[in-house]
């Protein structure tokens, strides 16, 4: 016990020097994500009555990374694995660390005896504060057993021991607040797409533990309860759960750098043709302004509009009737706003760019 308290003392030590110099270092820009799909391999994880762990998490995984790459190419993305392979947890850490990620972000699915639960739950590192969040923390941290010479490998730490958690008790992260802030952004997006929000949890997760940078970790939901793994291991569940995270990433990237934010003055203001918020179109965002008078925007691609939502300024250009035709618009705007990317409404009211084809599929 006395050397769990050493380490953690030790650990506050360099945590603390280390936070003055991310302090005096608040101008930098999230320009790497680490993705990290849980289990795999050997480990299976979570087990349904169908579907197991390591694959739906590979899947939402990989669909996640490529909308940020389609959309947001100035962000490097990186995988811990990108196939069925078995990682150990430390060498997920040590590969965000190496790569010197601005954040990490672990994706898992839940099982529980109780096969009436269901719904989508964020975690940051920290001090359990029920029994269901030790027991989570248990289940996806005794991975480590099936690592060679884990005891010494994690200075003695017993996923099963509740004793061992101890050492998160004492120790601050200091980067909890911005983690805490990406979890929220996750469980807003779950919500939005009609998930059960389970909430944003602490519970000692050695994965995150170990890395160097903002993390969380997602438990998309309960392979124990039989609709749930329906969900998750479909086609649209996994769709639906990787844009979730998308739109969460997204969210956070603004907060983080204000890569969004930018100063502007709106050029021309032309008035609205007939019938011009009638069925479904596209438009490209480009900013997040406070302040709509601090805008601008050349109207070179299209018509320039600001729409109010959520106290934030959302600065759009174009104005085009399919998917296609934004796509086309998003490669051109991105000459010149790099962060850009389609949003999209339906008699002038915002909706999904999925929901979107689907109607424009169905004229």
């Amino acid at each position: 016990m006395l050397r769990y308290i050493f380490y953690a003392a030790l650990t506050l030590f360099f945590c603390g020097i280390a936070n003055i110099y991310t302090i005096a270092q608040n101008n930098k820009t999230l320009s790497t994500v680490v993705i990290d799909p849980g289990h795999g391999g050997k480990d299976p994880g979570a087990l349904g009555k169908k579907a197991q762990e390591k694959d739906i998490v590979l899947d939402v995984a990989l669909r996640f990374g490529k909308l940020i790459n389609d959309s947001i190419p100035s962000v490097k993305t990186i995988y811990t694995r990108d196939k069925d392979v078995f990682i150990p947890l430390d060498e997920r850490a040590i590969i965000a660390n190496k790569n010197k990620a601005d954040l990490f972000i672990s994706i898992h699915a839940n099982a529980s005896v109780n096969k009436a639960i269901y719904g989508a739950e964020t975690y940051v590192l920290g001090l359990h504060r029920s029994q269901d969040n030790l027991e989570v923390a248990q289940k996806e941290n005794s991975v480590i057993t099936m690592e060679d010479d884990y005891s010494n490998k994690y200075e003695g730490f017993d996923p099963n021991d509740p004793e061992s958690y101890i050492i998160f008790s004492l120790l601050q992260n200091r980067y909890q607040d911005q983690s805490i802030q990406m979890a929220i952004q996750m469980q807003s997006a779950f919500a939005e797409q009609g998930r059960e929000d389970k909430g944003v949890r602490q519970a000692g997760f050695l994965v995150l533990r170990q890395t160097s940078m903002p993390s969380v970790l997602a438990e998309l939901g309960y392979l124990s309860n039989a609709e749930e793994e329906k969900y998750l291991n479909s086609e649209e569940g996994r769709a639906q759960l990787a844009l979730s995270l998308y739109n969460s990433f997204r969210k956070y990237k603004e907060q983080y750098d204000g890569s969004n934010s930018v100063s502007v003055k709106i050029e021309k203001n032309k008035p609205e043709p007939e019938n011009y918020n009638k069925g479904v179109c596209y438009r490209i965002q480009v900013a997040t302004v406070s302040d709509p008078k601090r805008a601008k925007v050349s109207d070179k691609f299209g018509p320039v509009e600001i729409i109010k939502e959520d106290n934030k300024h959302k600065v759009t250009i174009g104005h085009v009737r399919t998917y296609d035709e934004a796509q086309e618009l998003l490669k051109k705007v991105k000459t010149k706003y790099e962060d850009a990317f389609i949003i999209a409404f339906c008699d002038g009211e915002k909706t999904s760019v999925r929901q979107a084809k689907k109607k424009e599929s169905k004229k």
